[in-house]
């Protein structure tokens, strides 16, 4: 497994990880999560992605009893979580980076994971309600305190983590260091061109999401949705609509052959694209499953036959019109 440095900082992130999102509490127990972590730190991944919000908390309560049971040394891998949304129905406790719900939201992570500190701590989204540099301090004397190591955002503007980070330097404050975005062939824009000037004059980096584009690029959704899909659960009503996008699908059909070629499957096609990324510290993959977990991490013998003229392929392909 190739290690990646995150952006301009030190620390060696896996260029595959794994994430909680959907999965952690929804479709997996404590013992099925310990099995895919398990395939996954199998394979050499060392980064691992959860969230405050991920199922109400119980992700993070699911991915900290599993490390638990597995008896991971701390020091032997690198664990992040997420703050914005908040858990509770209180005044500054939902949907705000504020300082309050800041310095009190990062104690209950740790609380639900059994963890003395995070390596990652992002701010999920923006607040338009909170000044950023407010948002800058907070996060900065987290990191001072030492509850999280580096922090960064999820989702934001260019010009917004620009604002933070010079905040940052004007103040001599910790300064954010990764962003998180959705990154996929069908969502590169923000990746490819808002974000292309930060890589170099900040040295952003880029832990991104969504590699499938939610199980699209599985190729799964071609002929509608299976009934074991993620897209069934309640409340993702949004994602069967985006999954059965009849243009798209059409595009992921396109890339099957390129696959077939290639001697590997869709899933791992996508993945590998993602990675081809210099900017790109590290992929986050997602699973139920301990088998979707070494498939998944089969896209590493995929990414050396990307070349220039399969990339143009898949290019043409997926830019479409």
């Amino acid at each position: 497994m190739p290690l990646r440095r995150l952006g301009r900082s030190g620390l060696q992130v896996s260029v595959l990880s794994f994430g909680s999102w959907v999965s952690f509490g929804t479709q997996m127990d404590v013992n099925r999560a310990q099995d895919c972590l398990a395939a996954a730190a199998e394979a050499g991944v060392n980064f691992f992605d959860n969230a405050e919000a991920y199922a109400g908390g119980e992700s993070e309560r699911i991915m900290g009893d599993a490390i638990e049971k597995l008896g991971w040394a701390r020091n032997s891998y690198v664990i992040s979580t997420k703050v914005f949304w908040g858990l509770e129905d209180a005044p500054n406790m939902r949907n705000t980076l504020n300082r309050k719900y800041l310095l009190q939201s990062i104690d209950g992570c740790l609380d639900r994971m059994g963890l003395d500190f995070v390596d990652l701590l992002f701010c999920h989204r923006s607040d338009p309600n909170t000044p950023i540099e407010e948002t800058v301090w907070a996060m900065s004397d987290i990191v001072a305190s030492g509850k999280a190591l580096y922090w960064g955002t999820s989702e934001w503007s260019a010009d917004d983590i620009r604002a933070a980070w010079e905040i940052a330097q004007r103040h001599h404050l910790r300064a954010p260091v990764m962003e998180q975005p959705q990154y996929n062939l069908f969502e590169r824009r923000r990746v490819e061109r808002e974000y292309a000037r930060l890589y170099d004059d900040i040295g952003l980096g880029l832990t991104t999401w969504s590699p499938l584009a939610s199980g699209l690029l599985t190729g799964k959704y071609i002929d509608g949705v299976p009934d074991d899909s993620r897209a069934t659960l309640p409340g993702y009503d949004w994602l069967a609509k985006s999954v059965t996008d009849e243009r798209r699908n059409q595009q992921v059909a396109a890339l099957k052959p390129v696959a077939d070629r290639l001697g590997c499957t869709l899933s791992q096609l996508a993945i590998a694209w993602c990675a081809t990324n210099p900017h790109v510290s590290t992929v986050i993959t997602g699973a139920s499953r301990p088998e979707q977990v070494v498939e998944n991490m089969g896209a590493l013998a995929v990414l050396g036959q990307l070349d220039d003229a399969v990339l143009a392929e898949i290019d043409a392909i997926t830019r479409r019109r």
